[in-house]
């Protein structure tokens, strides 16, 4: 069971990282079929396998030989391990389907945030949707209307906290992406959880944003990916957190 998990978590990554690079720049996601970037060659069947058609073909293309981005390989490797420590938590339960939710959202972002500054709209439609399910069928409704107050809660206060940075720092302090990611957070954490996982963000981030404003201080932060990953460490390790629950 833990390998299959690895292997559908691979073969989804596979599939993020083309929803990552292709929604961006309003590229179907059907047409053209995956194909080299430098000679065009549509893939067949077998160069397609994650993991394995890239380590076969030694990360060449087979027709041209031309160079396939390590990407590929790294952040399918990066799924199945973010799918498998999930099911090694969780086991089948509700919890390892929200992680599941979880980690998409922890690749796609990665992806999109850190290559073009952006954090798609669809992928946290469906988290939504998903996360409203999951709540409905392993609770009831009254939970689930219950996580949409969380969400909204969560959502405003991102929303006052980019209006109070515009006014301090006189510029774009939060994107909209972060903005309405912050309702997944409220969704499935709860509002107070929300905010120890905004917190915690901020604090992963620290080392990042000094890194770059050293490196280049024109450079924008990429929040999407802190508060991603701060919401999985709080999910995943929620009992830890319990105690800061009395402080907000």
């Amino acid at each position: 069971m833990s390998l299959l998990i690895f292997i559908t978590g691979a073969i989804f990554g596979s599939f993020f990282y083309v929803v990552g690079t292709r929604l961006p720049n309003n590229e179907s996601l059907i047409k053209p079929r995956s194909h080299c970037t430098n000679c065009k060659h549509a893939l067949k069947f077998y160069e397609l396998i994650p993991i394995l058609s890239y380590l076969v073909l030694r990360g060449r293309c087979h027709k041209c030989k031309q160079k396939i981005s390590l990407k590929y390989l790294i952040y399918e490797i990066f799924t199945g391990t973010l799918f498998l420590i999930s099911y090694l938590k969780f086991n089948i339960s509700y919890e390892f389907f929200i992680s599941l939710i979880i980690s998409s959202l922890v690749v796609l972002i990665f992806i999109t945030d850190f290559q073009y500054m952006i954090i798609l709209d669809s992928p946290l439609i469906v988290a939504f949707v998903l996360v409203f399910i999951l709540k409905w069928t392993y609770f009831d409704l009254d939970e689930a209307l219950f996580s949409l107050v969380g969400g909204i809660l969560a959502f405003i206060t991102m929303l006052l906290i980019r209006q109070i940075g515009n006014i301090v720092f006189k510029k774009e302090s939060l994107g909209g992406g972060d903005i309405k990611f912050f309702f997944l957070p409220g969704m499935i954490l709860g509002y107070k959880f929300a905010i120890i996982s905004l917190v915690l963000s901020t604090f992963i981030a620290l080392p990042y944003a000094v890194a770059m404003m050293f490196l280049n201080k024109d450079s924008e932060l990429p929040f999407g990916p802190f508060l991603v990953s701060s919401l999985f460490l709080v999910f995943y390790f929620g009992e830890k957190f319990q105690y800061l629950n009395y402080f907000i």
